[in-house]
């Protein structure tokens, strides 16, 4: 995310820092490389002029040039300014007092609309939320089979009827969620080219009968300042609340990102980082910020966890850790539950102090399904106790796994590596620290109880 954009403003400031003085010179010399970063990343040309003129007011003071640390005081303001630029904090989703929450999801054709959709229902059904989808895209064909199948992947309903027109399906839609006690209505209309006067005024018809409590622009990022045009002729007609970015995981040079919110006054609501259905994100502005300049998202990086991870499950392994117990069993319910966070470098660039260090590195995602597949070819007893495994057993689960007998030394090595220095850890109460009662506060029972998790 951002990667082309982050390495060319981090070096730009990397320079910067690298001085142990600083004068006006070097300051408009650093900023003409920050400039030239943002308007070959798409950034809207206005919006760039603002964002340098504002940096360089601020740099440029007595304060900071005659400060012990000069370039870490510029890389604060430009930080600063990026979270004035992406806009107000988390913003939540607008509540109906009584009745469903309407919610109007537009967007341009090929926008990655109906996945999105898909996507907000399956994060509403987390938070407990009881989500109804509507079919409400009749241009597009499968465009209502293709809705129809997602909700049943995520376990979410979806109100469909054929040949019916779509304000009057929207209509009736938001009807049936009073009736069955739905308290959340995502009405997935078709995607439309802005200047289509005709499926223009569908849409505004739409919103004319349902009133929606929301109305979110759909946008994929990677189309810059084509996404931020998108977004100003919507809202001339539907007044829009926010935006969703999607395919932020593509090669998105950042320009709608961070052009959006300063040229249309819209706020981004969530990003969309990927095909699975939990592949959304609530927008962090100062968690974006901190990515762009390399420095991690705490924030984001929290919420992934505590949507991925299964509270009974990391109850139990918690225990087993702190009783030296652990297994091969264990350890591949670690692995699924890695998996489910999404791409591995992705959320390990949201580490603090390791975005900027992963930059070319190559990460094979099919080692965590090698690794879980060699762990299946053993039997129960080798999973529970790994040293019986003598070069005889190896062979066999190599042969069961389509795996060489190296990679099956190197998956028990790394487990006795992991459990040798859990040890240690626990032998200096590190680990009882980290992992005692509070580390799983905020995972709150609900997940547990809803996981799918096989246990093992």
């Amino acid at each position: 995310m951002f990667e082309s954009l982050s390495e060319s403003l981090t070096k730009a400031l990397d320079r910067l820092t690298a001085r142990g003085r600083l004068t006006e010179v070097n300051i408009r010399e650093g900023m003409r490389e920050v400039r030239r970063a943002l308007l070959e990343a798409d950034v809207h040309y206005k919006v760039v002029k603002d964002f340098i003129d504002r940096v360089t007011e601020k740099a440029v003071g007595d304060e900071v040039i005659k400060s012990i640390r000069p370039g870490q005081q510029i890389v604060k303001i430009v930080k600063d300014e990026l979270v004035q630029l992406l806009g107000p904090g988390r913003i939540p989703l607008a509540k109906s007092p009584s009745g469903p929450t309407v919610i109007l999801v537009a967007g341009l054709q090929g926008s990655g609309k109906t996945t999105t959709c898909a996507k907000l229902a399956k994060m509403l059904d987390r938070k407990g939320g009881q989500p109804l989808l509507v079919a409400a895209d009749t241009q597009r064909p499968a465009a209502v089979e293709q809705l129809k199948v997602l909700g049943e992947q995520i376990g979410v309903p979806v109100y469909s009827e054929p040949g019916g027109r779509p304000p009057r399906i929207c209509e009736r839609a938001v009807r049936q969620a009073k009736e069955t006690d739905r308290d959340y209505v995502i009405l997935d209309t078709a995607g439309r080219l802005h200047i289509d006067e005709r499926l223009m005024a569908e849409v505004k018809e739409i919103a004319d009968r349902v009133e929606p409590h929301e109305v979110l622009l759909v946008c994929d990022a990677m189309t810059g300042q084509d996404a931020v045009q998108s977004a100003k002729e919507f809202d001339a007609q539907l007044s829009l609340t926010g935006v969703i970015l999607t395919k932020m995981d593509g090669d998105a040079r950042g320009g709608a990102a961070l052009s959006v919110r300063a040229v249309t006054g819209k706020v981004i609501r969530y990003i969309g980082t990927g095909e699975k259905a939990a592949a959304l994100e609530e927008f962090h502005a100062e968690g974006m910020a901190s990515r762009i300049l390399g420095m991690g998202d705490v924030v984001s990086l929290v919420e992934k966890a505590q949507s991925a991870i299964d509270v009974e499950e990391a109850t139990r392994l918690r225990d087993r850790l702190l009783a030296d117990t652990l297994n091969m069993e264990d350890f591949r319910a670690q692995l699924r539950q890695l998996r489910k966070l999404g791409s591995l470098k992705d959320w390990l660039g949201l580490v603090p102090g390791l975005g900027s260090q992963l930059k070319g590195m190559d990460f094979d995602e099919k080692e965590i399904w090698k690794f879980e597949a060699i762990i299946n070819s053993m039997t129960p007893r080798e999973r529970r106790q790994p040293d019986v495994l003598n070069p005889s057993r190896r062979a066999r689960i190599a042969s069961g796994s389509g795996t060489q007998v190296v990679e099956v030394n190197r998956l028990v090595k790394e487990f006795k590596h992991m459990k040798k220095m859990l040890k240690g850890m626990r032998k200096s109460g590190a680990l009882e620290s980290m992992m005692g009662p509070g580390a799983l506060k905020g995972m709150g029972k609900k997940k547990a109880k809803k996981s799918k998790l096989r246990r093992w």
